[in-house]
């Protein structure tokens, strides 16, 4: 039986938080998001001469009192943005430990709560094989998120997952218009880098989510052992193996992902995008939103 994080003390913890989106960003008309553009919302941002053309409506007639010109009121934009969660369902993320694809669910599931309770769009695309999967449509509500979260929490986590097809050929991704969102714990061959790019080049705000058990962090294996990979569907696959482990051995390993997070963390720094790392042993909430404070995604 599958772990579960979602109850309902887990989501009222989360709603005194809110997504911290870019203000350059589009998206569309009625949300709650500040953007760099002058809409119809009540609060006042600044003046601006009146130029042919403008609605006479906005004319502050106090200030054509004082100046003898024409002078139009500002206001603030808001803005609804569209959140896409990528979730890797390969079996790396859950084979023989339900805990961490519990993890990967809570996780995605919070920041979809976030996106609701905000009043902007959220889609789960479920990522395996070569293409991603949205299963719930586009999610506007908490009736409707919480509909789609009850099925999400029965999502198999079986297979590869290719990162990179599975983001660069989905249909559902916008320009300019939220945040993009990958879950995964980045242990593919797929050049996921490339699905990076491909949604900066769309406009996207873009966070990383790596999720990794304790063990996968810091193995503590002494002696021989059968390394079986979990997302090979053949025993005799050359990525299965039988090792002696040494100290020396574990030494390489701790180096190896030491340079590994610090590779992703290097390349997300370079084009902007925000990078997190969760391990599995933390609660959800402690671990999850104290990064995400950390890289100025949350407020």
């Amino acid at each position: 039986m599958k772990d579960s994080y979602l109850s309902d003390a887990f989501f009222s913890r989360l709603e005194t938080l809110s997504l911290n989106l870019k203000s350059s960003l589009t998206g569309y008309f009625g949300g709650k998001h500040l953007v760099n553009t002058y809409g119809q919302t009540v609060e006042f941002a600044d003046f601006r001469e009146y130029q042919l053309g403008d609605d006479i409506r906005r004319i502050d007639w106090n200030l054509y009192s004082r100046f003898e010109k024409y002078f139009l009121k500002l206001f603030t934009d808001e803005r609804q943005m569209q959140i896409q969660i990528f979730l890797d369902c390969s079996a790396s993320m859950g084979k023989d430990n339900s805990k961490k694809s519990s993890y990967a669910v809570a996780t995605a599931a919070a920041l979809g709560f976030l996106a609701v309770h905000n009043m902007d769009k959220v889609s789960f695309e479920i990522m395996k094989e070569d293409k991603s999967d949205n299963p719930f449509g586009t999610i506007v509500g908490k009736n409707a998120f919480f509909r789609a979260i009850t099925n999400l929490e029965k999502i198999e986590f079986d297979g590869d997952a290719d990162i990179e097809k599975c983001i660069t050929g989905c249909p559902d991704t916008g320009s300019r218009n939220g945040l993009s969102v990958i879950v995964s714990d980045f242990f593919s061959e797929s050049n996921w880098k490339k699905a990076v790019d491909y949604l900066c080049y769309k406009g996207r705000q873009v966070l990383l989510v790596q999720i990794i058990t304790p063990e996968e962090d810091d193995p503590a294996y002494e002696g021989r052992v059968n390394l079986i990979d979990s997302e090979s569907v053949d025993i005799a696959d050359t990525r299965n193996m039988k090792l002696r482990i040494t100290r020396s051995m574990q030494k390489a390993y701790e180096e190896a992902m030491k340079d590994f997070k610090e590779d992703i963390k290097s390349f997300c720094s370079k084009r902007g995008v925000g990078f997190i790392t969760v391990k599995t042993d933390k609660p959800v909430e402690r671990a999850l939103f104290g990064e995400l404070l950390k890289v100025g995604i949350m407020e």
